[in-house]
């Protein structure tokens, strides 16, 4: 169940949205190895957003997901992501963070229990 969420302070329009969230839903299911059908993706465009004191392009991601997540896999989805976001919105990749965060099955809740 891996789920992404971009925040970026740059404009974001629903045709570059919808492609953006596209790219990295595919990005994420074959990096971490899951069914791209378990993936969810957001962005949130126009977000006000300061990097070393700049409010040139930027952006802030968090990636959760049970197991998958570790050493070997963090730093390719960060390039992939980093791509990703250079390519469709000019951020560069010294101007976005992505946390990653491993969660137990148990701490989820889906479709009115936990995984």
């Amino acid at each position: 169940m891996p789920q992404l969420s971009l925040s970026t302070n740059v404009p974001v329009d629903a045709v570059v949205a919808a492609d953006i969230i596209r790219d990295c839903s595919r990005a994420l299911a074959r990096i971490i190895g899951k069914p791209e059908s378990y993936v969810m993706v957001s962005i949130d465009g126009s977000t006000p957003m300061s990097f070393a004191r700049s409010e040139e392009p930027a952006a802030y991601g968090e990636i959760m997901s049970i197991g998958g997540l570790g050493p070997g896999v963090n730093g390719k989805l960060s390039a992939a992501l980093a791509e990703i976001l250079e390519a469709k919105l000019s951020i560069s990749g010294s101007r976005f963070y992505v946390k990653f965060d491993d969660v137990q099955g148990y701490n989820l809740g889906f479709n009115g229990s936990t995984f």
